[in-house]
């Protein structure tokens, strides 16, 4: 015994050199423990129990005995919170949850599991107990505490919750993000609520001015700016423009200027590419300076294919416009495709004509229907009689936005097969006085049936994403067809608004048909069949005439592309193009053949084979149609077929990517002109044009990742 216990003395005088309090008190547990062993001592679980702590007395080291153990050491893990150590049996202790009860390894014998394992079980959700209280604090509102203070408690990360430490620049960069995507104005950030809530959510970031939000905003702008016009520059067609002109309480106009386009994949691409502040918007010049201001800005000159104006432009307006557009780009078809008017805007000038007929029939079923919808009892007593009725249908009654006409036909639609139930609500409901009489439900229906294909034609803007002008060549001769049997109707009412309608279809019809027809004869379901089919139907024996102005478009549009400079018109030149920026290991051989002269060869192809075989043109009208399926992709055909047709298939890019409506998918309806709000109209016209741009950049953009993360504070 006395060699054990020179040696231990030994040992512990080392341990207190290398002043390891941790190695220490293992050494001491393994020493005491081996010492009832030796004397032959069997019960060591007091030595197990106990945490032996080295003491100095009188100069010289001794075990603390259980009488004599000093307090406890404080256990520091945050999971002593949730657990207590439990005695299962003599050397086997136990972690208990305090919240579900359950019990987990904690020590046995000389073994300690110690506490990653209860992290687990709290920071992982995995405690049914604790699930329930941060459910039960989702649905609790929030209550400041009125007094005392709280502990801070050590936060825990667990493996599935990524820790990204606080970015001062990258908070700015999404405080522009949000107010960009949201429309948010930029003085919020200097409102005391935003700073008080910011400062809350994380106390160390710098609170930003107005103008500092203001230059985050364009900066956004420009950096989304610059990809896009990268994207821009490598297309391989024509760009189309629209232009739609707002107003504002200021009496400032701002030109809306968006760009169409197909890209390199066939997919059609929508962009606002400049918003430009006009102060004075009704002069002759204003369209013009918008336009060259775009060409200039985006480097489209040489590239402009078509442009759609939203609203009616003066002849001296346009008188002004074909010069700019003759120095900067080439005419196609003699410049016939260059200028179009905006079918959203004829069909809701021609929608304006239908309610302004029946202004009083409106009125009075827009009361009516005022009256049901504005009292919950009214309500309740209206369904109640339709129930009585059995009336069948299952509409329901809406209240119209007078600024947006097919809410207006809806209301009508809505009521008109619920005139039953107002005919006898009086029954139930005495105050009921404005009951419309049947002479005015049956002028409601007349004028439903004219809104009824305006209204499915115009719904056709807002959600197909594929060329609309072949469908709308349809829906525009439909249209002309009805309305030129209505106005030989015996109804004076009816005949008079068939008459107001057709001089307005029959003006759109003469600026716009050419491209609505070249357009149908691109989509290889029609050709020119649908042409022949649709015109006969509409100009009766003149239909002839009408065709070959088409045929003979179509031809020379497609000899200008023939003419084009050769390095536009192989197909290789667009593949190689797109497909070179990563590739640049090419065979020398190919290169080799190039510079000997292929390009040559490629001309004489082209001479001999104009003389001795069809054109594309030809061949492609002379095969058979392709089936009508609803579902058809006339892109995604060009593109497969634009091997076999390289020439045809450039001018079919540029003809499908016309837009037919200079609107915005929410502006298809309105029946007044677009206006700024009046913050808006207050900032710098750069600072609306970044602003706006930017927000539709970036719905198109690629969305960062809006993972919840743990910050640090």
């Amino acid at each position: 015994m006395l060699t054990l216990m020179v040696i231990g003395t030994t040992l512990l005088f080392f341990f207190f050199y290398m002043h390891s309090l941790k190695s220490f008190l293992k050494f001491c547990f393994a020493l005491s423990c081996g010492f009832y062993v030796w004397t032959g001592m069997a019960e060591i679980t007091e030595a197990t129990n106990m945490e032996t702590t080295p003491v100095e007395n009188n100069n010289e080291l001794a075990l603390i005995t259980p009488e004599t153990q000093p307090k406890r050491r404080k256990k520091k893990s945050m999971v002593w919170e949730y657990f207590t150590i439990e005695t299962v049996s003599a050397g086997c202790r136990r972690a208990c949850c305090n919240r579900c009860k359950q019990s987990f390894a904690y020590s046995t014998g000389s073994k300690v599991a110690g506490t990653s394992h209860l992290k687990r079980h709290i920071a992982k959700g995995t405690c049914p107990a604790l699930l329930r209280d941060q459910y039960n604090n989702q649905l609790t509102p929030y209550s400041p505490k009125t007094g005392g203070s709280e502990p801070r408690k050590r936060r825990y990360r667990s493996p599935s919750s990524p820790f990204i430490p606080f970015d001062q620049d990258r908070c700015r960069h999404e405080i522009a993000r949000m107010i960009i995507m949201h429309e948010y104005p930029l003085h919020m950030v200097e409102h005391p609520g935003f700073i008080a809530f910011v400062q809350n959510l994380q106390p160390r970031f710098n609170k930003v001015s107005f103008n500092t939000v203001q230059g985050d905003c364009v900066a956004t702008y420009l950096r989304e700016k610059q990809s896009l016009m990268k994207l821009i520059e490598g297309i391989p067609g024509r760009v189309c423009l629209t232009l739609d002109m707002w107003t504002s309480n200021q009496t400032l106009g701002y030109v809306f200027i968006t760009g169409h386009f197909i890209d390199f994949e066939w997919k059609l691409q929508r962009r606002v590419l400049n918003v430009i502040m006009e102060p004075y918007p009704d002069s002759d010049s204003a369209l013009s300076h918008a336009v060259a201001a775009c060409l200039s800005d985006w480097s489209l000159e040489g590239k402009l294919f078509s442009l759609t104006f939203n609203h009616p432009t003066s002849e001296a307006g346009l008188e002004n416009l074909r010069p700019l557009l003759c120095t900067k780009n080439p005419l196609i078809l003699n410049g016939q495709l260059l200028l179009g008017n905006c079918i959203a805007r004829t069909l809701s000038s021609m929608a304006k004509d239908v309610l302004g007929a029946g202004h009083e029939i409106v009125t009075k079923i827009r009361d009516s229907v005022k009256y049901v919808k504005t009292s919950e009892s009214h309500d309740e007593k209206f369904v109640q009689v339709k129930n009585q009725l059995q009336v069948p249908s299952e509409k329901s009654l809406i209240l119209d936005n007078q600024t947006q006409w097919n809410t207006t036909y809806q209301m009508l639609a809505a009521a008109s097969e619920l005139k039953e139930v107002f005919n006898c609500l009086d029954t139930s409901d005495p105050d009921y006085k404005l009951a419309p009489s049947m002479e005015d439900w049956k002028v409601a229906e007349t004028l439903c049936i004219f809104l009824k294909p305006l209204f499915d034609a115009a719904s056709i803007l807002m959600t197909s994403t594929n060329p609309t002008a072949i469908t709308f060549f349809h829906e525009a001769w439909k249209i002309h067809a009805d309305l030129g049997r209505s106005i030989t109707n015996e109804d004076p009412f009816v005949s008079n608004i068939a008459k107001s309608m057709l001089e307005k279809i029959d003006k759109y019809w003469k600026d716009c048909s050419l491209i609505l027809a070249i357009a149908v004869v691109m989509d290889p379901r029609f050709k020119m069949k649908l042409v022949e089919f649709s015109f006969t139907k509409i100009f009766g024996e003149d239909a002839p005439t009408h065709i070959k102005i088409v045929d003979d478009g179509i031809h020379e549009l497609f000899l200008e592309y023939v003419a084009l400079p050769l390095p536009l018109t192989p197909t290789y030149t667009e593949e190689g193009n797109a497909g070179n920026n990563g590739k640049t290991d090419e065979s020398q051989q190919g290169n080799l053949l190039s510079d000997q002269g292929l390009t040559d060869f490629d001309v004489y192809i082209m001479e001999t084979s104009s003389q001795q075989m069809k054109s594309e043109l030809d061949q492609y009208l002379e095969e058979s149609l392709l089936p009508r399926v609803q579902e058809f992709d006339v892109l995604g055909w060009w593109k497969l077929n634009k091997m076999k047709y390289p020439t045809l298939s450039k001018m079919a890019r540029d003809i499908l990517s016309i837009p037919v409506s200079a609107a915005a998918p929410d502006s298809v309806f309105d029946i007044i002109i677009k206006q700024l709000d009046e913050y808006r109209s207050s900032l710098r016209p750069e600072t609306v044009e970044a602003l706006i741009c930017a927000k539709d950049w970036l719905h198109y953009g690629s969305e960062e990742s809006n993972a919840l993360v743990k910050m640090e504070f």
